[in-house]
């Protein structure tokens, strides 16, 4: 089952990708689905050595539905510095996030969060993989941003991956 299915994960994921991007349920797309996610997976298996390294895939939703929030209200944010906040007045900053993550997958689901949330971009990971350099749109204190990432996003990453 292990060959068939190397990265189980990705194979849900990819026949409710499949799916959600068909727009409607018929059989046929299903079953096109279900192979898409037996064929990518065994044709990725040599570049991804590793199998997920998820301890709580159950949390993945909750942080998901937290991550959809911030973006909602990111971007009411967003709009109000957009609209009516003078140019002079605004503070963008590069912060530095040390990281404590250290699986790739938790890297690059923080990494993918931030980028999604509107005001602010991961753009670099140190070369060690122990530091996430952000920008952001406005940042009177970056200290605070730091803090916010790393409780906010950061620790419930950690609780999800090995």
């Amino acid at each position: 089952m292990k060959r068939l299915f190397p990265h189980p994960y990705l194979s849900v994921l990819l026949v409710i990708t499949w799916l959600l991007l068909v727009n409607e349920f018929r059989w046929g797309s299903l079953v096109f689905g279900i192979i898409i996610s037996v064929v990518i997976p065994i044709m990725i298996a040599p570049y991804w050595p590793r199998a997920s390294s998820m301890r709580a895939p159950g949390r993945l939703a909750v942080y998901a539905l937290l991550v959809m929030w911030d973006i909602v209200l990111a971007n009411i944010d967003v709009a109000k510095i957009v609209l009516f906040k003078p140019r002079d007045e605004l503070k963008p900053a590069w912060i530095t996030v040390p990281l404590e993550l250290r699986a790739p997958e938790a890297i690059a689901m923080l990494a993918g969060t931030i980028t999604l949330t509107p005001g602010t971009v991961s753009c670099d990971l140190s070369e060690c993989g122990h530091a996430l350099l952000v920008h952001c749109l406005h940042a009177p204190d970056p200290d605070s941003v730091v803090t916010e990432i790393k409780t906010r996003y950061e620790a419930r990453l950690k609780e999800i991956f090995v």
